[in-house]
């Protein structure tokens, strides 16, 4: 009995089997043939000219690529700056192969991944990728030596370093720049080594700076050997009332001390300022929005003995007294120098850490001449020729622009003016000597006026004459414009206005001559704007270098209205 179930089972299966087979084909092998092709290598990511980036000095990186052979892969090698990082030699489908591995070591620097891939057959290829790691953040200033922009941290980024907590410190809730300013509050402050930062006998400091009146008086940055004295170190302070505020700054020279009282903040503003200090052996400079407002000379180099921390925020341990406790003020954008800055590099940290957006329609080009040659709309710098100087005096900000003999500025004028109109605006105190000069140039050569423009003055030891002559293709236009009187010895402003059919000068907003001309102003072959002499298109009838003071110099591409100009006033 028992085997008859057995058999009858087995005939159930066979029968049972042949049913499920029913209308499948049966399974045939088939030779791959003989492999002839090389595997195919592509490399997903990181792809060509990738820059990883991050606040680490050692950051991960997945790395992503594709193999694919006719018959199979065999081994696959990846391969980091020469080193091999990981190998393969069984895979789930061994024609096809999506490979990614992470690498957890990457540092700063340019890289090259290689993934090597071997089939059955001893076929062999390679593929490799070029990418970098861009460091955590490279000095943009000469002799910068510590950055700490507050954005939701208290890291140093030159050398990826956290600062002490000392307290609570907090985050303003705003910022000058990025995503938030520190404030210290009350009895909270950040503490810094200085061993590192290779602060010599010159140093600086900067930062953006909105005061809070209260308490009255609190120390900003402390650098101190201990509370018995101010013999070594420095110390940044301020001290005031519910409407202004002064930034002083005491310095340590090892048998005495130096005080710079420095100037006075409006605490009532509400506005973020500007805070710029120089330390050298024979004087000490603070700046505010990058004019200097006192100057003091210490009786030699500022002693470092004993000193190891910079407080942030506060007087610290070595300057609590007198009240120099935390400051509830905000700060942004801290940074420390090994050298002793000049004003035109400290204006020149303001431009680029507070970009000028232009604030009148079609504004293309904005030179204030504040100690620096920089045109803030680009932020690129002109190129001097000869040795131009500065007044000495301004209509606006901290310096002029002035001109010297055999010497100007040049500037390329891509994208500065419209097709067919332009306009320029800046203020002039005219210096009649020489009698003649350029002012405003650019040219195509110097056989002819028939292109671009030019802006000059003529006239005599008493009045001068403002004058543009316009090219338009075959020919020129002449505005005679209108007269100074170099007597009065004042600012004046000047507008000139060329649209596609005449040319209008203007004094402080009024219309002295227009001139029409029939076809706009042709600029072919004209490349750069000269300012403060007739350049190499215009030196003749000795239109040559000015002396006379520029400030404020607009360029637009457009024609301005006299109500355009006039809301400049």
């Amino acid at each position: 009995m028992k085997n008859t179930l057995i058999k009858l089972f087995g005939i159930f299966m066979m029968l049972f089997i042949a049913s499920c087979e029913d209308g499948i084909d049966p399974i045939t092998a088939v030779d791959p043939g003989e492999d002839t092709g090389s595997p195919s290598v592509e490399i997903i990511y990181p792809t060509e000219g990738t820059e990883v980036t991050g606040l680490e000095l050692v950051v991960p990186i997945n790395i992503e690529f594709k193999v694919v052979d006719d018959i199979e892969v065999a081994s696959i090698v990846l391969n980091l700056d020469g080193v091999d990082i990981a190998s393969y030699d069984t895979f789930l489908d061994y024609r096809i192969v999506n490979e990614e591995y992470t690498y957890n070591s990457l540092t700063s620097g340019d890289h090259l991944v290689t993934v090597t891939a071997t089939d059955l057959a001893g076929n062999t290829t390679s593929s490799s990728v070029n990418f970098s790691k861009a460091p955590p953040y490279e000095a943009v200033f000469a002799g910068e030596v510590f950055y700490m922009p507050f954005d939701g941290t208290y890291t140093e980024l030159l050398s990826i370093t956290d600062a002490t907590e000392v307290g609570t410190p907090e985050f303003a809730g705003e910022a000058f720049a990025g995503s938030n300013a520190f404030m210290a509050s009350e009895d909270s402050y950040l503490n810094f080594p200085i061993d590192n930062l290779m602060l010599g006998s010159g140093m600086s400091g900067a930062f953006w700076y909105k005061v809070n009146g209260s308490p009255d008086r609190s120390g900003i940055l402390t650098v101190g050997d201990n509370a018995d004295d101010r013999l070594q170190g420095f110390r940044l302070f301020r001290e005031g009332s519910a409407t202004e505020q002064r930034i002083k700054l005491n310095v340590g020279t090892g048998d005495g001390e130096s005080w710079n009282d420095g100037g006075v903040i409006d605490v009532t503003a509400g506005e973020w300022v500007h805070i710029a200090f120089t330390i050298a052996p024979t004087e000490t400079i603070i700046y505010l929005n990058g004019i200097a407002v006192n100057t003091a000379t210490p009786s030699g180099a500022i002693d470092w003995t004993g000193c190891t921390e910079l407080t942030i925020g506060a007087g610290g341990e070595t300057f609590s007294y007198w009240n120099h406790l935390s400051d509830d003020s905000f700060m942004d954008e801290l940074r420390l120098f090994n050298t002793t800055l000049s004003q035109s590099e400290i204006l020149n940290i303001i431009n680029v850490t507070n970009p000028y957006e232009p604030i009148y329609d079609g504004e293309t080009f904005y030179m204030p001449f504040d100690g620096t040659y920089t045109e803030l709309v680009s932020l690129d710098e002109p190129t001097v020729v000869g040795g131009p100087t500065y007044a000495g005096d301004s209509h606006d900000g901290s310096n002029a622009f002035m001109g010297a003999t055999d010497s100007y500025l040049s500037y390329p004028i891509d994208g500065l003016f419209g097709a067919d109109a332009f306009s320029a605006t800046f203020w002039y105190k005219v210096n009649s000597t020489p009698d003649r000069s350029g002012i405003l140039i650019v040219g195509d050569d110097a056989d002819d006026r028939n292109q671009g423009f030019r802006i000059f003055r003529e006239g005599s030891e008493t009045e001068q004459r403002i004058k543009i002559n316009v090219g338009i293709g075959d020919g020129e236009s002449w505005n005679d414009g209108g007269i100074i009187d170099v007597t009065a010895g004042e600012w004046v402003h000047i507008a000139v206005t060329v649209s596609a059919t005449e040319s209008k000068i203007y004094f402080n907003g009024i219309e002295q001559l227009a001139s029409t001309f029939g076809t706009s102003i042709d600029w072919t072959g004209c490349n750069d704007i000269i300012i403060g002499a007739g350049g190499d298109t215009f030196s003749y009838w000795n239109h040559l270098s000015d002396l006379s003071a520029i400030d404020e110099l607009r360029l637009f591409n457009k024609a301005l209205s006299v109500s355009e100009i006039q809301d400049m006033l």
